[in-house]
């Protein structure tokens, strides 16, 4: 089993020298599967090849020409999926690493101060982006780099949203973050942090403030919940609060009993993606005894295969084709033991099972909170909360001026793919303004 005495990121960085010999493998294919599969089409095979000749203020500048937060696609984005999966080389099982290559190019850059970014005017127009995660911060980014002048208003004390607070130290450090949040401050981007709108500001007062346009990237914070006997206990947790709650705690800003795991309790985690894998993690570095159960096969399950691989090492234990019937409790509340429901994956057959737990761990899923669209006159939104969008101009909601994008509007998804999204609603908003300031000096 891996040492899990350290929090600190499990993954180590290249040296220069490991980098380049690494970038020196790329075939430089004049299809690049590897760009194609990238959902923000990074220019993968021109930011290598400057990486080959040791020219790394080239490559970041490649790199920053598609993306906002090259350091954290480096380490989270699904390049087995994507870039990685994509590779020529992958067929005899040795693709290029382009995702440790651009995490270390990013670090590189970071450490030696080497890119001087040249910041517009920002004379364009005015955009207030509501929420700080990954789509807030890429539109917030984009703008910038045209011309636009963009102020970010976050409730929470941190910037970074999910990149904050639901991934785990050990695949995202926070000075990752925060050194990401920092470079498009530098851009020109104002930041207001425990600035809630929807509860304090609101939609109209940001227009009163002579905002052009406006951005609501909140990403989801309503938990999915199982209709089941027990499901209320307070010894079930949602993933991505027991996650929150442990990196408060890492930083002094919670006591250890709100994290609600401690060392040799029994804790299952229901899920099958990669926040039920960092929940798992996380647990198991608590001193926890930990089984993930989860409704379908292993081939089935969407955490990507090396996350899987880097839990089993760690000691974490899987159940397949096993759904969660009920949670039982003691007299006080305590849970004492859950029912499960197995399917035997040789005949099919099913069987109930009932194990002793201390802790379940909920990871199925979240929705939007509905908070900010009721307080927002106009903006509609879809049974589930998911804000309403239409195609042009990109990302626009039901009222003007006012847009949405990653998951608030488009379901849960991934980092990139909720920067994918928002570099769309960028420039959906930049041909909004525009128009608008045309029409007005007619």
């Amino acid at each position: 089993m891996t040492n899990l005495t350290k929090f600190e990121e499990v993954n180590e960085s290249f040296t220069l020298a490991e980098a380049i010999q690494e970038a020196q493998r790329c075939l430089e294919c004049k299809a690049p599967m590897c760009q194609r599969a990238c959902p923000i089409e990074n220019e993968i095979p021109s930011w290598i090849r400057e990486l080959k000749k040791g020219n790394l203020g080239n490559a970041i500048s490649i790199i920053r020409q598609k993306s906002n937060l090259p350091s954290i696609c480096g380490r989270v984005c699904a390049h087995e999926r994507q870039c990685e999966g994509a590779c020529v080389l992958g067929r005899q099982g040795n693709a290029i690493r382009v995702g440790k290559l651009e995490r270390f190019v990013a670090d590189f850059d970071a450490e030696a101060r080497l890119t001087h970014d040249n910041i517009p005017e920002h004379t364009r127009g005015r955009v207030a982006v509501i929420g700080s995660g990954p789509s807030g911060l890429t539109v917030a980014g984009d703008l910038s780099h045209m011309g636009f002048a963009v102020e970010i208003f976050e409730a929470e004390p941190h910037c970074g949203g999910v990149l904050r607070y639901g991934i785990p130290e050990y695949r995202l450090p926070k000075e990752v973050v925060a050194r990401e949040v920092h470079h498009i401050q530098a851009m020109g981007v104002a930041i207001h942090r425990e600035c809630s709108v929807g509860s304090g500001k609101s939609i109209d007062d940001l227009f009163s403030d002579g905002f052009d346009a406006i951005f609501i990237g909140t990403g989801l914070s309503h938990p999915n919940t199982l209709d089941i006997e027990g499901g209320n206990s307070k010894d079930v947790v949602w993933a991505l609060h027991f996650l929150t709650k442990y990196q408060l705690f890492r930083e002094g800003l919670a006591d250890e009993n709100e994290i609600n795991v401690s060392k040799g309790h029994r804790v299952y985690v229901i899920g099958g993606g990669n926040t039920a894998i960092d929940a798992a993690r996380t647990a198991v570095r608590l001193g926890a005894r930990v089984e993930i159960l989860y409704r379908k096969t292993a081939e089935q399950m969407p955490a990507l295969k090396s996350e899987y691989e880097e839990a089993v090492s760690e000691g974490v234990g899987f159940r397949w084709m096993t759904n969660l019937k009920a949670v039982h409790c003691d007299s006080n509340g305590e849970m004492t033991d859950i029912l499960v429901e197995s399917q035997d994956l040789e005949n099919g057959a099913l069987k109930e099972l009932t194990l002793s737990a201390d802790r379940v761990i909920l990871a199925i899923g979240s929705s939007p909170s509905t908070r900010l669209v009721r307080a927002s006159n106009g903006v509609e939104s879809d049974k589930g909360g998911y804000i309403i969008t239409r195609e042009s101009p990109y990302g626009m909601t039901s009222r003007k001026g006012v847009f949405a994008g990653g998951d608030v509007a488009n379901r849960q998804s991934t980092v990139v793919h909720a920067m994918r999204d928002a570099k769309q609603v960028a420039v959906g908003i930049a041909k909004y303004i525009d128009a608008i300031k045309l029409v007005e000096s007619l």
